[in-house]
């Protein structure tokens, strides 16, 4: 397992770490992600632990709370040998403020998310989304206290646009706070957006990467494809409302172009997603979920090779998508101002 810093920290992460939202299925949307009880999932971090994986990543709101909990049991006795990142700001309860990123709302989840997993810190924690309602500078200096109390090693950021996430540096640089050093994305390669100022961004201000969803939202495990019917088990037909849109035949584009590596390579389908994203700027870590052991294992091979700088290309190509405004025009001036990774020609 490769180990890479963690945008401007000192902290390593493992190329592939593991989110927990398939643990525990406690609501109806989370039980198409998976079901994992403690025993599972205590098996499930034991072959990560073995493999090299140092990262595990979950949220408050995976099932209401219940990820956490499952987490926090299965990694018993060996907090010191992993990193443990979690997240808030999404509503978890019916009153006024059990939502967003405002100083009651941070220290109020962080308690209870200790509680959950377990421990007396959390390594890595995530603003979930963008609070519009509360000043940064009160989101900010609510981490700043939670990192000087130590019960906050590191703080990033999920879901952010270019804007919120460079406003947030710049108000930290400004009070000497701790600074975002990751951002949590959505990054496929039937989703790259991320590449058109989110990279970027990244590039300049050392955020890592940390990439959720990187097989798009399941479309890329090989099962869907044209003139197929659709897998018997999936998570997307219960989860379409808040998964990424893709349009069919530009699914069946990508994955007929992954087909070819994939043959020229001998590695499964998901494997080929995964190791196209270890190979793009920015990216720190890929985050890979599982229902089981076998997929685990498959996923967790595709750390250990990479594809070829013409195979990169073939799927580059295939994936492509003419980008809005303002970045379809800045590609005119690409002799200075160049995109963070190449763009095929024929665009």
């Amino acid at each position: 397992m490769e180990y890479r810093q963690l945008g401007a920290s000192g902290l390593k992460v493992s190329t592939l770490s593991f989110g927990a939202a398939t643990f525990g299925g406690g609501t109806e949307f989370f039980k198409a992600w998976g079901e994992s009880d403690v025993k599972e999932a205590t098996r499930l971090i034991e072959i990560c632990l073995d493999a090299g994986v140092n990262l595990f990543d979950t949220a408050d709101v995976y099932s209401d709370g219940l990820s956490e909990q499952i987490l926090g049991k299965a990694v018993a006795g060996k907090r010191d040998q992993l990193l443990l990142s979690t997240k808030t700001t999404f509503r978890l309860g019916d009153g006024p403020n059990d939502v967003g990123s405002s100083r009651h709302h941070i220290v109020h989840a962080c308690e209870a998310s200790l509680r959950r997993l377990g421990t007396d810190y959390i390594d890595i924690y995530h603003m979930h989304g963008f609070d519009a309602t509360t000043p940064i500078e009160e989101t900010l200096q609510t981490l700043d206290t939670l990192v000087r109390s130590g019960k906050v090693r590191y703080i990033a950021c999920s879901n952010f646009s270019g804007w919120h996430l460079m406003k947030s540096l710049a108000i930290s640089e400004k009070y000497g706070w701790p600074r975002y050093i990751a951002h949590q994305a959505y990054y496929s390669l039937v989703g790259r957006e991320y590449e058109w100022e989110l990279m970027p961004l990244g590039l300049d201000q050392k955020v890592g990467a940390l990439i959720w969803s990187p097989l798009g939202w399941g479309r890329l495990t090989g099962k869907l494809r044209r003139h197929q019917p659709p897998p018997a088990v999936s998570r997307l037909p219960q989860t379409v409302g808040g998964a990424p849109p893709v349009a069919d035949e530009y699914l069946y584009k990508v994955v007929d172009a992954m087909d070819e590596v994939a043959k020229e390579n001998g590695k499964p389908i998901p494997q080929i997603a995964l190791n196209w994203l270890l190979q793009r700027p920015t990216v720190a870590s890929v985050i890979v979920g599982a229902r089981n052991e076998t997929q685990l294992r498959q996923n967790l091979g595709a750390a250990d090779w990479n594809l070829t700088p013409e195979q990169m290309a073939m799927l580059d190509a295939a994936s492509e998508q003419i980008p809005v405004y303002p970045y379809w025009h800045q590609r005119q001036f690409s002799e200075r101002n160049p995109p963070p990774v190449p763009v095929p020609s024929d665009n």
